[in-house]
This record gives structure tokens, sequence and C-alpha cells, in this order.
């Protein structure tokens, strides 16, 4: 889920977002940062449910502004153009009835698109836009609410939330997260080649870490974490330890 409280099931993107300034400075973020594929979001949202906190998943954004931009024909627009898509997302989250995340573009369910390869890659192309970064950073900062906040993404430890309490860099082999990946859409029933995806995890890592603005890389205060030999729960359970006392510091 892109930014929630377990006990709130529906958001609109554009309300009730929290003004950043001494207010919000109290209030503990981890950040999850890591190349596509790392289990980033899994880990996220298994954190965020066992501390009760929010959950940004800011790669959702990208992946909207991008799925916004194609469907307008704006991918090989300019960059002011694509940024203007980024500052008036017409978007709504919500869950269905059994908890799954529903994301609404324009006012249309867009939720297994936004999942979809062809997705990702325009969104990566859209991220390494400076005025598309621009235009979302005070929207992914807006979701810094009480009790906590935990962000997934590739810049949320170094560029968004550089204050975070806790900073952590997932990461996994190239071939690792291609077999995640792999299973991952085929469990959807996305049939995809896995030499098609080792090929796009490879070329999205090249972009990402090469970009100008924000590229992907670990914080210098980051925890990192190798995922690669771990299963989800072994992540899980490494990551709440790391962020073991966040809780009691607020007391």
């Amino acid at each position: 889920m892109l930014a929630s409280h377990h006990s709130v099931s529906t958001l609109l993107i554009r309300t009730e977002l929290t003004d950043v300034g001494i207010a919000t400075a109290n209030i503990p973020v981890i950040t999850i940062d890591g190349p596509s594929g790392s289990g980033k979001g899994t880990i996220a949202r298994r954190v965020a449910s066992a501390l009760d906190w929010h959950l940004l998943d800011s790669g959702a954004l990208y992946r909207l502004v991008g799925l916004a931009a194609a469907r307008q024909g704006k991918m090989n627009a300019g960059e002011a153009e694509i940024a203007a898509i980024a500052e008036h997302l017409d978007v709504r989250f919500s869950s269905d009835e059994s908890g799954e995340e529903q994301v609404w573009l324009g006012g249309a369910e867009v939720s297994r698109e936004l999942r979809t390869e062809d997705c990702g890659r325009l969104a990566s192309q859209v991220a390494a836009l400076p005025a598309v970064r621009d235009a979302l950073l005070a929207l992914q900062k807006g979701f810094r609410r009480a009790p906590g906040l935990v962000a997934d993404g590739r810049d949320m430890g170094t560029t968004v939330f550089p204050d975070a309490a806790l900073k952590i860099f997932l990461t996994a082999s190239a071939a690792e997260r291609a077999k995640r990946r792999h299973k991952q859409l085929n469990d959807k029933g996305i049939d995809v080649s896995l030499a098609a995806l080792s090929r796009d995890i490879e070329d999205r890592d090249r972009r990402d870490s090469e970009r100008s603005v924000a590229p992907l890389r670990p914080a210098e205060d980051a925890r990192l974490l190798d995922s690669s030999n771990l299963t989800i729960d072994e992540v899980t359970r490494t990551a709440l330890d790391w962020a073991q006392g966040l809780e009691q510091d607020l007391d």
C-alpha cells in the first residue's frame, strides 16, 4: 500500500498531508532502499504492519507518473510536461475486502498494470528527470505522520528522509532478483522470460545508479542487508531487530 496507517482503508493522495517542519521532526522514519527486485516493498510492508506505522511506497508514485505520461502520449515530451503530470496526478489508493491494495488513476483501477515490467521501465525513465523528482518530493515528505513511517524506494535515506532514525539498504544478486521477480509474475499469471527479466534488471540497475539526480546508492549511515540467501522471514526479523528501541525513544 502506498501510504497508509493500518486503521485507514482509503486515502486521497492530496488530502491530509502533514506540513513538513518542526511538527514532524520527532516522528521516526525507517527507510528501506535498494535496487529493483531486492524485496524492499515486501519487507517495508511487513515492518510497517509489525510496528503499526504508516507506509510509503515511493516506487508506486513514479510508476503512476510513467503510466499517466504514457497514456497521454507524453513519454517523449519535455521534462516540464512530465513534471506537470506528476504535480496533478488524479490518484486514489484504497484496499479491497481482502486487504489488497487498489490504485486508481483518473477513475480507472490500475493496480495490476502498475506492477508490470513495462510500467517499471516507464517509472525508471521518469525518475531520472530532476523536475519530476522535485514535483514528488514534497508529497513524499508529507507522509511523515505519527506514530512513524516506513518508506521504501531508491533515495529515501539519501534525499527524501536524510534524518531517518534507521536506514536500511536492501540488496541481492541480480540473478536472485530476476528469479524472484519471475516467480512473482508467474504467480500472478503474467508470462515473461527469465532471460528478459535479467536483462531488464541489469539495465534498470545501471540507469538508476548512473542518473545525475538522486542516484541509487546506500546512504553513508545505512545498514547494508544482502538478502540473496535469506528468507523473507529472516530479512523481516533482521529489520525489526534493527528497529528495536525506536518506539521506546518516543516514550
